[in-house]
């Protein structure tokens, strides 16, 4: 039952009763239903910034799972780089070597992944540093597995052609130990036989009588046969792939042709005196790469033990070449 008002009338001093009007009723009405509903609308936007919505609480959770997930990974991720840094180690100092193969540099290795606004859609978010983060390490980790499961595969080719390289690669003297005077001179800095001076001697000098046969090192291709009266003289190249070459010098003679193919112990000419040379004798030079390296550490499959030292005493003294 509604409430009866009165308000006093001063005139009559007298309480009358107070009548409304449909309109002052429904004014009435409208305007406590704009105070409730305004009132209404400030107490739940109090609410929703101090209390989450049973949605956002549900919302809320699984951003943390997923957070800690991103984590798990991140932590999955790092030992995944320490296996993948040892396979890198492996490849470059066992592997490789073992197959004469250059090691990867590590700027490719550890190269960037994509460009500048690769993670541009990642930003912007709570979790953004998080998750470029995350995606980042997931970038380089795929990148350096792809290099690496190249350069396992080109292993793999070169573990196939390892019998070619092996066969390939110089393993005997150029000249055999029963036709040898002595060995002359070694590889370094030795005295030029002309000019009396320290020069730098790049190879090895083979003391025979002019005639002996001189032996292919190693399978290969003829590459280079030159007749000169200066420096090599009569001298032959043979190129045995895998980067390495050996050169045969003042020889006599040779009878081999430009791309003619020969196998390891194949007589390819004779020593001589002929180019700039005091005596009868080869000089020989192996070379890695295109840089001229040590002759000495390739007579593996010719020498025992005994020899081998004897020929490092001999080949290292420093005295006069013969070239």
């Amino acid at each position: 039952m509604a409430k009866v008002k009165y308000y006093y009338d001063t005139k009559t001093l007298s309480y009358k009763r107070i009548e409304l009007s449909v309109a002052n009723k429904i004014k009435k009405i409208l305007y406590f239903f704009f105070g409730s509903a305004l009132t209404g609308f400030f107490m739940v936007v109090i609410f929703l910034q101090f209390f989450d919505s049973p949605k956002e609480k549900i919302l809320n959770r699984e951003i943390q799972q997923l957070s800690i997930q991103y984590k798990i990974i991140q932590n999955k991720l790092e030992k995944a780089e320490i296996v993948l840094d040892d396979l890198q180690k492996r490849d470059d100092n066992i592997y490789r070597l073992i197959f004469e193969a250059d090691p990867i540099p590590k700027s490719i290795r550890k190269a960037g992944y994509g460009g500048v606004n690769r993670y541009q859609d990642l930003t912007g978010f709570n979790n953004s540093e998080l998750v470029i983060s995350t995606s980042k390490k997931i970038d380089q980790v795929t990148k350096q597995l792809y290099i690496q499961s190249k350069s396992f595969d080109e292993i793999i080719d070169l573990a196939k052609n390892k019998t070619t390289m092996l066969a390939s690669i110089p393993a005997i003297q150029p000249v055999s130990n029963k036709d040898l005077s002595r060995m002359a001179s070694g590889f370094g800095n030795r005295i030029h036989p002309i000019y009396k001076t320290k020069k730098f001697h790049a190879g090895m000098d083979f003391s025979a009588k002019t005639g002996t046969p001189i032996y292919a090192t190693g399978d290969g291709e003829i590459s280079k046969v030159k007749r000169s009266r200066k420096g090599y003289g009569n001298h032959v190249v043979i190129n045995h792939g895998f980067g390495y070459k050996t050169l045969y010098a003042h020889m006599s003679k040779f009878i081999v042709k430009k791309r003619q193919k020969v196998k390891r112990g194949d007589i390819i000419g004779y020593v001589g005196n002929t180019g700039t040379s005091v005596a009868p004798h080869l000089h020989y030079e192996v070379h890695k790469d295109g840089k001229k390296i040590n002759p000495v550490n390739f007579y593996y499959n010719d020498l025992t033990p005994e020899q081998f030292e004897k020929m490092l005493l001999i080949s290292s003294q420093s005295n006069q070449s013969f070239d």
